[in-house]
């Protein structure tokens, strides 16, 4: 299998730079005519992408074309934000399938979405017998939709997402939050709605202020867009770092409740966590080496989905991530987008992320997931 990328940088976004993008990679893998294309470009192009479309297609000489808008994107070569740019990655014997409603085959689709296209249905509809388990990201542009900021087959998807397979492909999934956790497990004892009101039957908002200002040794108020709640249904697999992440929406004072971005189940055990660069970049080389372990071969590509807070603005002007991966796979083909959410299966349920890094590391034949 040959894969390679290629990434166009540019004042105003041409369609040039889509075919510029598709032929420094066809020349990198020396492919004539690549079988599939993944081209990325970043949201200047979002309200009419389509020409940028077809002129990668001319130039690959190929209609099997599946990708979106973000407001940045990268490869390993660089990552661009707020200029306009397409990254592309060409294999020569690779095809995306459309999986059809009624099949079982077990695989993980690659998902790409609009922020309006998201629904939980539809996250984790199941067909026969079987999960349908997803990674992926949350396209973005600058007014948060659009009909064509996801594309397949060469042009716009009217309902706002692709799902495809990776057919020939071995792959390993997983998602990197990193997070530091700042309090020990503790069931969840009453919950309503969106609403976490008691903690070990204590009130959810003073266990947060109790674990913040222990962990910051500090009695000023929690940084709440810092802070986030952990769960799930075992207070081993937080330990294990197996768990869901929630973000805070607000505090509120007259109950003590919190109020999260999801609604938990009472009986499920929580941890508070904050999020750390020390511990992200300690995250993200872990995952890359146990996925590399789990792949058992040489990862032959990659893909990385990043929220948009996750990336250099974390990192105060670097992408640590994409820079440690790099370490570890030296001259791996990488690309990926920083986007509004990520999509990856935790605990055989798929879950949109927030502040969080899916990668997928290929080779090929049979499926695997973390």
């Amino acid at each position: 299998m040959k894969v390679a990328t290629g990434l166009a940088i540019g004042a105003t976004p041409m369609p040039e730079l889509a075919a510029q993008a598709v032929e420094s990679a066809m020349a990198k893998a020396n492919i004539h005519a690549p079988s599939s294309v993944l081209l990325f470009l970043t949201s200047e192009f979002a309200a009419d992408p389509q020409s940028a479309i077809k002129a990668a297609a001319k130039a690959a000489s190929c209609t099997q074309i599946i990708g979106c808008s973000a407001t940045g994107i990268f490869t390993e070569e660089d990552w661009v934000i707020d200029s306009p740019a397409a990254a592309a990655m060409v294999f020569s014997d690779l095809n995306f399938s459309h999986p059809k409603a009624d099949e079982n085959n077990g695989d993980l689709l690659l998902t790409l979405t609009a922020p309006n296209a998201i629904n939980t249905t539809w996250l984790n509809q199941s067909r026969p017998n079987q999960s349908t388990l997803r990674f992926g990201g949350v396209s973005g542009d600058a007014i948060g939709h659009g009909p064509f900021s996801v594309w397949q087959n060469g042009k716009g998807t009217t309902q706002g997402y692709c799902e495809v397979a990776l057919n020939n492909t071995t792959m390993a999934v997983a998602a990197s939050h990193g997070i530091k956790l700042i309090s020990s497990p503790r069931r969840i004892t009453a919950s309503q709605g969106n609403d976490l009101r008691a903690i070990a039957n204590m009130p959810a908002l003073n266990t947060l202020t109790s674990a913040w200002q222990k962990y910051a040794k500090t009695t000023d108020v929690p940084p709440y867009h810092q802070l986030m709640a952990v769960y799930a249904s075992k207070a081993s697999q937080l330990e294990r770092g197996e768990y869901s992440v929630a973000s805070i929406i607000i505090e509120n004072a007259d109950d003590a409740s919190v109020t999260l971005t999801k609604a938990l189940e009472a009986g499920d055990w929580l941890s508070w966590a904050i999020r750390d660069v020390d511990a992200a970049q300690v995250d993200i080389v872990k995952t890359a080496s146990e996925l590399k372990q789990q792949l058992e071969s040489d990862p032959a590509f990659a893909l990385l989905f990043s929220c948009l807070g996750r990336g250099p603005y974390f990192y105060n002007g670097t992408d640590q991530d994409l820079a440690l991966i790099k370490t570890l796979f030296p001259n791996l083909p990488i690309i990926g987008f920083y986007g509004n959410g990520e999509i990856a299966p935790i605990n055989g349920v798929n879950e949109l992320l927030q502040y969080s890094a899916v990668l997928g590391l290929f080779a090929k034949s049979k499926v695997t997931y973390l």
